[in-house]
């Protein structure tokens, strides 16, 4: 990606997280990145193609985890390297994406739900994604529970809802009160003590 569209694609996203994507304009986002209209207009035709550009840039690529390259010797390695992992995705998305707008980390749901109205397929994939992570934990959770490492009256799925949910509500709580940088060791705090109660 040439250096001229990270820099479209980064401005435009600190707008849309500012404002709404109704509010922004073109003309903004030709003034605030610095460039001339022409060379905005050579990637972006319009405000519609430079929204959904920004989602798939921000949600569908730099907020993609990998589960094959987390550790799955254990559940508790997993849920470990699991936190490490996204606590990389998430900031180094927010250093590409940030020009040191501090509400960025809080105000990037705004993006999601503009998104979630206005293309419905955004929530075809947000979907895809959830279905994903839920499989790639519950086989995790069975797979311990097959080496033994835990037992517990829970099913494997309900397991990994819980790990699953209880991420998203930390997230979102702490996000919420612009303290998104806690949001990692209070989940790993949450999960440790999670662990102990299903190991007894």
């Amino acid at each position: 990606m040439s250096e001229s569209k990270e820099q479209i694609l980064r401005t435009a996203f600190n707008l849309f997280a500012r404002k709404s994507f109704k509010e922004v304009t073109m003309k903004e986002i030709v003034d605030e990145s610095g460039l001339s209209k022409g060379a905005v207009y050579h990637y972006f035709v319009s405000k519609e193609q430079l929204f959904i550009e920004v989602i798939n840039s921000f949600f569908f690529e730099k907020m993609v985890v990998d589960y094959s390259k987390i550790n799955h010797s254990s559940l508790r390695e997993f849920y470990n390297d699991y936190v490490d992992y996204i606590k990389k995705l998430f900031t180094g998305s927010m250093k590409y994406f940030s020009n040191s707008d501090s509400r960025t980390s809080l105000n990037y749901i705004t993006i999601m739900f503009d998104a979630l109205k206005l293309f419905p397929d955004f929530q075809n994939k947000i979907i895809k994604m959830q279905h994903d992570e839920l499989e790639a934990w519950t086989e995790m959770i069975k797979k311990a529970r097959d080496m033994g490492e835990f037992s517990s009256p829970m099913t494997d799925d309900q397991i990994a809802r819980m790990f699953i949910y209880s991420n998203d509500g930390i997230a979102l709580h702490l996000m919420l009160e612009g303290k998104f940088e806690e949001a990692f060791p209070e989940m790993l705090n949450l999960w440790d003590n999670f662990y102990k109660e299903i190991k007894n």
